[in-house]
């Protein structure tokens, strides 16, 4: 069942070192606050599973959270099949695939099977079943439901893969007013719930804020550069308390660099 908390709390109780944790969000809805709790939490030995990196895991991966580096490398068709075997509680999944790919030459865990029905080679991937799911969603009601709308991504598969679950979300409301085939997530799937507005900033929040392409830029710049990189992550990560703070401290820093208006004598 659900429990309310804040993700402070919710990264302590239910994230620990040497989990495998996924933390999806597919262009949209990116669980970025939860991302920097974890680092601010100096959680170690991890597994990281996602989609695409984006910053989210290049933040952690750089402050730490995943040493020694392996790369298990799968197409986005592999890894959303194989949420979903996981989430079916299968051990691997199915799919037309990897024809003509280089990438089962990296990855000797891609395998081939024939179908006993029609003699057809199909490639199949092992299910991903995570310790921990993380995802960021617009709404979750008191009880702990939560509804996600917009691109989805694998976050409903993620989480019925996960053995826990942890969703931070932009408001809590009393009535989710689901519109018709929208994404519900029912609180006894997942284990914490979080209020944290603006949670997957700099990617956006269908219905409450658009994709931040210029921080985008610009970190892009800073990650160029390790000791400028570790600078901005303890001066805006781990030197502030939650993911207020971090807000209210860029911003500060974002209004230290803005080019200052000149004014002449008369």
């Amino acid at each position: 069942m659900a429990t309310i908390c804040t993700l402070a709390e919710a990264v302590r109780d239910h994230l620990h070192d040497g989990d495998v944790v996924a933390m999806e969000g597919f262009t949209h809805l990116i669980p970025v606050a939860a991302g920097h709790e974890v680092v601010r939490q100096r959680r170690r030995d991890l597994t990281l599973i996602r989609m695409t990196p984006d910053i989210v895991y290049d933040q952690m991966l750089g402050m730490g959270c995943a040493n020694p580096l392996e790369i298990e490398e799968y197409s986005h068709a592999g890894m959303s099949n194989a949420y979903v075997a996981g989430a079916c509680n299968l051990p691997f999944a199915v799919l037309r695939g990897y024809i003509g790919s280089d990438i089962p030459k990296y990855n000797p865990r891609i395998k081939r099977i024939t179908c006993p029905y029609t003699g057809e080679e199909l490639a199949t991937v092992p299910s991903i079943r995570p310790d921990v799911a993380v995802i960021h969603a617009q709404k979750a009601d008191r009880k702990g439901n939560v509804l996600i709308w917009g691109i989805l991504g694998v976050q409903k598969e993620a989480v019925l893969a996960a053995k826990r679950a942890i969703v931070t979300v932009e408001e809590i409301v009393d009535d989710l007013r689901a519109p018709p085939n929208a994404c519900v997530l029912p609180h006894w799937t997942v284990n914490a719930v979080c209020a944290v507005p603006g949670g997957s900033w700099p990617s956006y929040a269908e219905g409450y804020y658009e994709r931040d392409n210029a921080f985008y830029i610009a970190w892009d710049e800073v990650s160029r550069d390790r000791e400028r990189y570790r600078e901005w992550m303890d001066r805006h990560v781990l030197e502030t308390r939650d993911w207020a703070e971090f807000r209210r401290v860029l911003g500060e820093s974002m209004r230290a660099q803005e080019p200052k208006e000149k004014t002449g004598a008369k």
